[in-house]
């Protein structure tokens, strides 16, 4: 009791002389979401008057017994530089505040990927001033429990300085949107190479689907090895550092993850948590590689809707649009499940306001990390366009619909087909078919305007068919737009 009262005893000390403070998203430099609230939020001594002015609007508030305060104001257009005053006892004033659109660039390593690294990186960085987009890089951490804040570096203008450590995927998009849209953009950046989409997902939705528990059970094999790993790596970095001394290359060892970025929830309760106060437009998602294990690959689909809707009810913004890049074409190990998360991934298409980037045909077979990430950018934005911004343009390669047996012949249908499919660079590749064994065999196929015709003599009678349907696939089905088909597996009867 007496441990308590003294602790109560500080924390109203503390309180009692605090000064305003914000979390780190609220910074110089930010874009706020527009058409929607400003909500901006804090922490002060308990019991604090706090008044906000932005936009020529006031609004005041008291903190909590806790210290906590918030306040929102009124929506607005894009616009800016706009001054913003938070007063409480001490007084915090930003003069660059922009009002656009903000979006959340979130997944692995392919997201992480820097602008330096990517492909013409110089030419491109020559020209990166952007002073309307505006980029903040979440750092990585992981939490047993939600966070109130982020740690990471603050809002800065777009530059060759603050570009070329950032996102390039995150920094193409950003670019094809300003320009497309003519408003700011702030791009958050919070991402970690190597990690699983379960760590991004809070636990609450893990523990809401049943179909997703082996993820506990396959963590729980994880923490058992970690001792194990320890030690490995203990010897590993040894050995290192003994050829290091002796002048001589050091030992080329495998990669292993750091484990607290695998941990279900971890990420997503320091990484995402604290941001979903702060209003945004949508996200981009680059992610997927590991979870292509033969343990995890089938409840990807199950798992990245999980995570959408979770995402989505935190943000509490609406259904916002949720953009996934589909992973890229790579000469993946015999038991890698590639095809499968691709197929999840465009299955999460039955999700309201997701579009899916389909990367199949500019992947590097021989590198996990492909440097074109200039198309990955732009067919995002193609998608963003018409699911956020209502344009009335093509966004979407081919995404297979159903299928029609016809005698000995499959007629696969396709939406996003447009007027006609094409066969880039000659005959028509990557088609299989099966019977009821579900045996695939390669098929003949050709186009037939909006449709494909598949068959093979080796399956008398077709019911099922998949296309591009390995880690590097061959395969050449685009729309007349120039956009390739996403890989697919039909997953129910053809029609006699």
């Amino acid at each position: 009791m007496i441990l308590h009262l003294c602790f109560f005893a500080l924390l109203s000390g503390v309180l009692a002389f605090g000064e305003v403070t914000l979390p780190a998203v609220l910074a110089e430099h930010m874009v706020v979401q527009r058409n929607a609230p400003v909500h901006v939020w804090g922490s002060a001594a308990a019991g604090e008057a706090v008044t906000v002015h932005f936009r020529g609007e006031v609004r005041s508030t008291t903190a909590d017994e806790l210290g906590h305060w918030q306040v929102s104001l009124p929506p607005g257009a894009a616009g800016g530089p706009f001054a913003m005053q938070i007063q409480g006892t001490n007084s915090i004033v930003f003069s660059d505040v922009l009002v656009g659109d903000v979006w959340v660039a979130s997944g692995q390593s392919n997201m992480e990927f820097a602008l330096k690294s990517a492909a013409n990186a110089d030419q491109e960085l020559r020209s990166a001033d952007h002073p309307r987009i505006r980029l903040f890089q979440v750092e990585k951490d992981s939490s047993d429990y939600a966070l109130e804040d982020v740690h990471a570096k603050t809002w800065a203008a777009c530059s060759a300085d603050s570009a070329v450590n950032f996102s390039a995927v995150a920094y193409f998009f950003a670019k094809e949107i300003e320009r497309d849209q003519k408003v700011p953009v702030g791009i958050i950046e919070s991402d970690w190479g190597g990690t699983p989409a379960e760590a991004w997902t809070s636990m609450r939705a893990l523990a809401a689907d049943s179909s997703l528990m082996p993820l506990f059970a396959h963590w729980a094999r994880e923490t058992d090895q970690q001792s194990t790993d320890l030690l490995e790596w203990a010897r590993q970095q040894k050995e290192s550092d003994a050829a290091r001394a002796a002048g001589k290359p050091e030992p080329n060892y495998p990669w292993h993850p750091e484990l607290r970025s695998q941990k279900p929830s971890g990420l997503y309760n320091a990484m995402i948590a604290p941001l979903t106060p702060f209003p945004i437009r949508g996200v981009i998602w680059y992610q997927g590689e590991s979870n292509t294990d033969p343990e995890r690959a089938p409840l990807y689909a199950s798992l990245l809707q999980a995570m959408i809707r979770d995402w989505r009810t935190r943000w509490g913004v609406g259904d916002f649009p949720f953009l996934i890049v589909q992973i890229a074409n790579w000469n993946t190990s015999p038991d890698s499940m590639w095809p499968e998360v691709r197929n999840a991934e465009r299955q999460t298409l039955s999700l309201r306001q997701t579009g899916l980037a389909v990367t199949i045909d500019i992947g590097d077979p021989v590198n996990i990390h492909p440097t074109d990430k200039q198309d990955v950018g732009k067919r995002l934005a193609l998608a963003a366009r018409a699911i956020a911004y209502g344009e009335q343009i093509e966004y979407s390669g081919p995404l297979y619909r159903q299928t029609v047996r016809e005698g000995s012949n499959l007629r696969i249908l396709f939406d996003h087909a447009g007027s006609e499919l094409v066969s880039k660079g000659g005959e028509l590749q990557g088609f299989e078919v099966a019977g009821s064994d579900r045996k695939f065999v390669p098929a003949k196929a050709r186009i037939d305007g909006a449709a494909v015709i598949a068959s093979s003599d080796a399956v008398p009678t077709p019911i099922y068919v998949r296309y591009g349907w390995a880690g590097n696939p061959q395969c050449n089905l685009y729309n007349a737009d120039g956009l390739p088909a996403s890989p697919f597996e039909s997953d129910s009867l053809t029609y006699p």
